[in-house]
């Protein structure tokens, strides 16, 4: 299989994740969400500044994009030119199973990557909790309920989304380590996608230590 297929697979699903969902949705509303809140361009910035409905949109289709990129790209890809170069490719179906499980991991860890440090933005982008849930929704989604059960349990419990995602990004690779299947590639990828995630997060680490770390708000305030 040439280098080629790889460097294809990767650029397209870079250009998918790429899409900034937040900032797009916010200059509809001609806001520059990058100006406000805490400026970052993914689902809970866009919550907290353009309200629940909008946010929850803006997550829905940041995890559509790491699961699209991992489902379904790389054989859209291989079965678009295996008829016209057929000396290179040939259909996805019939490529052994472990590389099409690289191919997964390639395209997931591009999205992820193309959401984080997007093209369009000068490579500033979200923090990419969304997009990876959605490619290992794809990729291992038993590991994932696990991530998320934790993630809501810090959530509920300390009423920050940061110490949600946070633990969610230690508990995502390890729960991917032991569960089956053990692929050797998607772990060690998932161990380097968690700490990047964690590396995302350091501005929201500063906050909690110094106690200005926004809290989430589960009930409106009463107004007397």
């Amino acid at each position: 299989m040439p280098i080629l297929s790889y460097v294809i697979v990767a650029a397209a699903a870079y250009l998918l994740g790429s899409i900034p969902t937040g900032f797009l949705v916010a200059q509809a509303k001609g806001i520059d969400i990058r100006t406000v809140g805490s400026g970052n361009i993914g689902a809970t910035n866009a919550m907290r500044v353009l309200g629940r409905p909008m946010g929850i949109f803006v997550l829905f289709i940041d995890a559509l994009k790491g699961y699209a990129a991992c489902a379904f790209l790389p054989s859209l890809i291989f079965n678009w030119l295996a008829p016209h170069f057929s000396g290179l490719f040939r259909p996805f179906q019939d490529e052994p199973l472990e590389l099409q499980i690289r191919f997964y991991v390639v395209a997931g860890v591009f999205a992820v990557l193309g959401h984080n440090y997007t093209c369009w933005l000068k490579f500033k982008g979200g923090k990419g909790i969304a997009t990876s849930a959605g490619v290992y929704l794809a990729l291992a989604p038993w590991a994932l309920l696990i991530a998320l059960v934790v993630f809501l349990v810090a959530l509920l419990v300390t009423r920050y989304v940061s110490v949600g995602s946070i633990s969610a990004a230690v508990a995502l690779p390890a729960a991917v380590w032991i569960l089956p299947p053990h692929n050797l590639l998607l772990g060690i990828v998932t161990t380097v996608l968690g700490v990047m995630a964690i590396y995302k997060h350091k501005g929201n680490l500063q906050r909690l230590i110094a106690g200005t770390e926004n809290r989430l708000q589960f009930k409106r305030k009463e107004t007397t």
